[in-house]
């Protein structure tokens, strides 16, 4: 495998959610650590999953894999990371503050913004090469989607410049208390992720248009971080099949027409193509498998559950069609549909008569713009737009009676780039207010950076709810969530175990929060396929422990199956 030649210290696995980085990560820090590598292999995605493909607790601290000798792993978890910033800053003057003043500072430091930090933080120590890291040969990062890592990307450069041109206003005094002795940590940061002999960044993307396309658009991203990709790893890919299976045949040729028509920005780019396996990548065998040639190893054996059959996704479609208004959001892993579900949503509700406004939280995600109609809008809450869009409108506000010195302090902390959070997050809160009036279907970024909004939801009702006179009456975006007349909230996820997994994470995080998922979907399903490719025959096989876990949790459950054609969106049963 070629992007593991001549490897620098610190390598980069990014790309859309749902491509396989997390596997291709682990898979590359066996293979280093079987080479004799001392190898670290770091996750920045606040949904990891690395301990669960090593069958082991790994976390926020440097944890040895006991599977495989000279490898340890280390998990960011932000709000660990946060809860230890927040520890670090406070400490030093607890005991010379009032309970009032305590209680405020907390509260600054609650946001977040100092989650964001916090995390980032964690991620410049080990890119610095501090004490972390000095032992090992190699430091392999598994990356949140690509949305995320491009913004952990440009942090350091935003950062560094806003130290250097202002101190931000009262929202940014937590954060900020730390940040002007990390300066030195930060520029040496920036200066690895910019030098491709200490720094290699490898996108991985499957053999589909809309992934490809992504890693495309990261390529100009990443190059306006000063950050150059190099390598390209096209994972999953169908092998040829000798006995002309259609459903196989028909895999094979969507992905070879996505592979001809590269983007320009991938053509240059040492390119490697990964076969589809049979099996979970899950376990150090199953790894060890993923960058060989042509093995894979045995599926496990059956558990002897029979897992029930789910309907199809019009039986969820005509029960969503029977309301005339509320908000569907589509929620779950990268990679596993939430895009095209939440458009055949949208498109179904238009059929049934419905007015929709079909829009996403995801930066990575694109929607069909030429669907729109009279019944359907289409948009994206783009963070770059809706940051400009609420700069625009406190200069307009709140700058309005300021003097020119105000306004220009006021310009300058505008500048922060934590004003970002709040201004998604603003631009999210209208969106969740237009369902009152009609179906609003909202494709969500994958599960880490959604649950980072949904805590700035829930901080913001804390806010409100701590500042509201008793007996008050009001209503917060939280409050709309929780309330099942007007949300519904669809887990999208796919027959693999840990999509499955993490969906079920997913629904303990949303339930904590007072929030009941409304429906499991599971997307590109092979059981019930008329299939005998051998390789579709184990994937089918491998389907039945996780589609039995969906229904032993799901509320109601759908399936949208694999099919010889490209799939059309559903239509709502008369």
């Amino acid at each position: 495998m070629r992007f593991l030649d001549h490897l620098p210290r610190h390598v980069f696995f990014t790309g859309k959610g749902g491509v396989g980085k997390t596997s291709v990560a682990c898979a590359a820090a066996v293979h280093l650590a079987g080479l004799g590598r001392r190898v670290l292999l770091v996750s920045t995605d606040p949904a990891s999953n690395v301990g669960h493909v090593f069958g082991q607790e790994i976390g926020n601290s440097v944890t040895p894999i006991a599977a495989v000798a000279g490898l340890d792993g280390l998990e960011i978890d932000p709000e660990q990371a946060a809860a230890e910033y927040r520890e670090r800053t406070l400490r030093p003057i607890r005991d010379y503050l009032s309970a009032a003043d305590l209680a405020s500072v907390t509260e600054q430091l609650s946001g977040a913004c100092t989650t964001e930090i916090a995390s980032f933080n964690e991620f410049t120590d080990l890119l610095a090469d501090t004490e972390t890291t000095c032992d090992y040969d190699h430091v392999v990062f598994d990356t949140a989607p690509t949305g995320h890592t491009i913004r952990l990307l440009k942090l350091p450069g935003e950062w560094t410049r806003f130290i250097d041109d202002g101190r931000g206003d009262t929202s940014c005094l937590g954060p900020m208390s730390g940040l002007e002795k990390s300066r030195s940590t930060y520029g040496r940061a920036l200066a690895a992720l910019a030098d491709p002999g200490i720094t290699r960044l490898v996108l991985v993307a499957r053999a589909q248009q809309g992934a490809l396309i992504e890693a495309a658009r990261t390529v100009d991203e990443l190059a306006e971080a000063g950050v150059a990709a190099t390598h390209l790893v096209v994972n999953g890919v169908m092998p040829a099949d000798p006995d002309h299976d259609p459903l196989a045949e028909a895999i094979r040729a969507r992905e070879t027409r996505a592979l001809t028509d590269l983007p320009p920005q991938l053509v240059g780019l040492v390119t490697e193509r990964i076969p589809l396996r049979g099996v979970d990548m899950v376990g150090v065998p199953a790894l060890a498998c993923l960058l060989a040639p042509t093995s894979t190893p045995a599926a496990a054996p059956a558990t002897g559950d029979t897992p029930g059959s789910l309907p199809a996704i019009d039986t969820v479609l005509s029960e969503l069609a029977s309301q005339d208004h509320g908000l569907v959001m589509c929620m779950g892993k990268g990679g596993v549909g939430k895009t095209t579900t939440a458009t055949m949503i949208a498109l179904a509700m238009v059929a049934a008569g419905r007015d929709v406004h079909l829009t996403t939280t995801d930066p990575a995600a694109h929607l069909d713009r030429s669907l729109a109609s009279d019944r359907l809008r289409v948009s994206s809450i783009d963070p770059e737009q809706a940051t400009a869009d609420y700069r625009a409108r406190v200069m307009a506000t709140k700058g309005a009676a300021l003097d020119d010195l105000g306004r220009a302090a006021l310009a300058e902390d505008l500048r922060s780039p934590c004003t970002e959070e709040v201004a998604v997050f603003q631009a999210f809160s209208q969106v969740v207010a237009e369902a009152r009036h009609r179906f609003v279907v909202m494709d969500t970024a994958p599960t880490g950076h959604t649950l980072l909004l949904m805590d700035a939801t829930g901080s913001y009702h804390n806010e409100i709810a701590r500042n509201m006179a008793a007996g008050t009456r009001f209503t917060t975006p939280l409050m709309r969530l929780q309330d099942p007349d007007h949300t519904k909230v669809i887990i999208v996820t796919v027959a693999e175990t840990t999509p499955v997994l993490e969906a079920s994470r997913l629904q303990a995080d949303l339930e904590r929060a007072g929030i009941r998922p409304w429906a499991w979907i599971v997307n590109q399903t092979l059981s019930g396929a008329d299939t005998g490719n051998p390789l579709l025959v184990q994937r089918q096989a491998a389907e039945q422990r996780p589609m039995t876990a969906v229904l032993r949790q799901a509320e109601r459950s759908a399936q949208i199956p694999w099919t010889t054609d490209p799939i059309a969106p559903a239509e709502v049963p008369s």
